[in-house]
């Protein structure tokens, strides 16, 4: 069964959808965490239930990372993804808190050098924003570019765990 809620951060309201789970203490694996006017954000659809109660754990957590108290998260995740998207996936999920790097170093951990724009593409695909730090990545030279909850988000993300300067 597919389950959402919405939680209250300061980039707006966060949809969160997930799957009920038996192997996790939430109850839940969460497939998406959508931005509000996410470029291919999850929209609520026929047929999924609201459990407030579900996502509990998971509100909590992320107000704890919004308030500078939390820098990693330790959920269960679910979701479709190319073998190549886990493989990007799983390269955003190793960036550390506070830090960034490129899209051509992503592509080398993905064991595709040469697939920098494939890697873009993957990035913009990943539905779990802000869990799955995909607003870490930056261009070569430096520029803030590139993501589906918009510049503003991605600039306040990084400004909060202390990668760039607030403005």
């Amino acid at each position: 069964m597919t389950l959402f809620t919405t939680t209250d951060s300061p980039l707006g309201e966060l949809l969160l959808v997930g799957e009920e789970s038996t192997t996790t203490a939430d109850g839940i694996a969460l497939a998406s965490l959508s931005l509000p006017g996410q470029k291919g954000g999850a929209q609520v659809q026929d047929g999924w239930r609201r459990d407030d109660q579900a996502f509990a754990g998971l509100a909590a957590r992320l107000g704890e990372y919004f308030a500078g108290g939390l820098t990693t998260f330790d959920l269960e995740v679910t979701g479709r993804g190319t073998d190549f998207q886990r493989r990007v996936w799983a390269a955003l999920d190793a960036i550390p808190y506070g830090t960034t790097t490129t899209y051509s170093r992503i592509a080398e951990q993905a064991g595709s050098p040469a697939a920098v724009r494939a890697v873009g593409a993957a990035i913009g695909a990943n539905p779990l924003l802000v869990v799955r730090p995909c607003h870490r990545v930056i261009g070569a030279n430096g520029s803030l570019t590139g993501y589906a909850g918009g510049l503003p988000a991605k600039r306040h993300l990084l400004a909060l765990e202390g990668a760039i300067q607030a403005a």
